[in-house]
This record gives C-alpha cells, structure tokens and sequence, in this order.
C-alpha cells in the first residue's frame, strides 16, 4: 500500500484533488474528519475538541489502512490538526506530534494558497492570503524538518492538476501521458 497525503492550507483544492487523483488512479480516500465533527456538534471548534478530532481522523485512517488498498489518498493528517491547533489556540496536544511521525506516509503533495481563490464554506476561517501563507509555510517547514517526501503544487486548478497527475503518476509508476494533439 501507498500512502499519500494532501497537506497545505484551506481552500488550496486538497479534497477536489484528491478526488481527480482517485478517479485516475484508483485507491481509497479518507477526507477531513473535522468537517464531519462540524457538522455533527453545529459549532465552532474549541481547544477541547481537538484531541477528539485529531483521534477521529487516526481512526478514520485506520480503517482506511486496514482495508489495505494499493493506493490510501488522505486528504489530510494530523499535520493540520498540530498546525490548526496551535495557529487557533496557541498550543497542542502533546501526543499528536509523536502519533504523526509514527506513522508511514510515502508522499506528501503541498498545495500553496497562491493561485486559487478563498471560498467561504461556512467552516473555513482564513479569507486572507496572509494567513494561508502562514499555515503553508508551517506545513513546508514541518515537512522538511521531519524529512517527510513531499512535491510542492502551485498556479491555477489546471495547474496543479496537471502537476499533480504527472507527479503521482511517475511516483506510482505509470508511463507518462501524452496529451492529445501533443
């Protein structure tokens, strides 16, 4: 099994790509559990809820796993709960680090802000570029730091679907597509 892991800011087009990764290439998408616990408690999030939505998205990736797929596309991980957790409240759990760099994840692809617009969900709470900067920032460094592989994906949606396409697929092995007319 692979594992990859869409990471970056909100509204950078994690949950529509892995989408399109899916449709082309097969596997099994886990999606972002806090938007389920959202929806389900009908508020804001608050400091005490993110050990229950961190063990959420672990239990929903676990499952995921154990279903043993040849390709798991998580649209997220606990690197946006530790990142969210600490741009919100200024602190984390300290369990969620370690539970992170404990598990295998073969490739992260970062989505950056730039290039996309801000579309207000009723769940997102960064409409400033500024701010999506910052948390695309703190995923890029905690990835390099931690020696996670990762592909940086940037411009418009075609753009980054393009890139993404090619760099999944060379990473899974697939011969390189030529597009028609080419």
């Amino acid at each position: 099994m692979r594992v990859l892991v869409l990471t970056g800011p909100e509204s950078s087009g994690k949950s529509r790509l892995a989408q399109v990764l899916q449709a082309r290439f097969g596997g099994l998408v886990v999606g972002e559990y806090v938007r389920h616990f959202i929806e389900q408690q009908g508020r804001d999030t608050c400091y005490g809820d993110i050990e229950a939505i961190a063990r959420g998205q672990l239990d929903w990736e676990d499952r995921a796993r154990a279903s043993a797929p040849p390709l798991l596309i998580l649209d997220t991980h606990l690197l946006s709960n530790l990142l969210w957790s600490r741009t919100l409240f200024g602190d984390c759990p300290v369990w969620l680090e370690p539970a992170l760099l404990a598990r295998r994840y073969d490739l992260h692809l970062l989505l950056d802000p730039r290039g996309m617009p801000w579309v207000d969900d009723g769940q997102r709470c960064q409409p400033h570029l500024a701010e999506r900067l910052r948390f695309h920032r703190g995923c890029r460094d905690w990835l390099q730091a931690h020696g996670q592989a990762v592909v940086a994906l940037q411009g418009d949606w075609p753009a980054r679907e393009r890139q993404a396409l090619a760099r999944v697929g060379a990473w899974l092995g697939e011969p390189e597509r030529r597009e028609s007319g080419d």
